[in-house]
């Protein structure tokens, strides 16, 4: 008989677990976003920077190893954050701001701020199973999240894991300030729905 593989298991981090991690955690990140590894280096104090912030919470996925494979944190956002303001700029460019019809995504929101899995370990719904512990009991209205515009291209793993959760469009091609590539915006309200059964 042969024994199943070892699976990945997940945990919660703390601040002080993730700056234990941070070297795998940023590695993810940029294996996953393609971004050159000088990125790393760059984001390494935001990073811990955004620990302190009210409402931090993390969870990644870990290997038989104990190496980090997914990582994902967030924190409640609100005024004078840059993605915030961001953000409130977007929408006020596009008047989005100023119509009642739109529901008002910048109150009382979780920004969902990363959620990366190693290539190498995509599609097996590791980010949803991220996704989920890590809004498991937040106490806010919304979650809220940017992602990389995907067109021409079709849409990746990221963008059919948020539409399939329901996220909606709250902002499209948007320009971050210092970044020229086209982002969105995306959220729902919470909770999530529950996980459907898998037979």
């Amino acid at each position: 008989m042969t024994a199943a593989p070892a699976r990945p298991r997940l945990v919660t981090l703390s601040s002080v677990e993730l700056a234990d991690h941070l070297g795998e955690a940023l590695d993810v990140y940029v294996a996953a976003m393609g971004y050159p590894p000088g990125t790393a280096r760059q984001r390494r104090n935001l990073w811990l920077e955004h620990t302190r912030r009210a409402g931090w919470r993390c969870v990644g996925w870990m290997d038989p190893g104990g190496h980090l494979i997914g990582i994902a944190y967030g924190y409640s956002g609100g005024p004078g954050q840059w993605w915030f303001e961001e953000v409130r700029r977007g929408l006020a460019a596009r008047g989005a701001a100023r119509d009642p019809a739109q529901p008002d995504w910048l109150h009382d929101y979780f920004e969902l701020t990363e959620l990366h899995v190693r290539p190498d370990a995509q599609g097996s719904r590791l980010g949803e199973g991220m996704l989920r512990a890590l809004l498991d009991g937040v106490r806010h209205r919304m979650v809220l999240l940017s992602t990389p515009e995907y067109a021409p291209r079709a849409p990746g793993r990221a963008w059919r894991l948020y539409r399939r959760l329901g996220f909606e469009d709250v902002l499209r091609d948007h320009r971050f300030t210092g970044d020229s590539r086209p982002f969105a915006v995306l959220g729902r309200t919470l909770p999530l729905p529950p996980a459907p059964e898998r037979g």
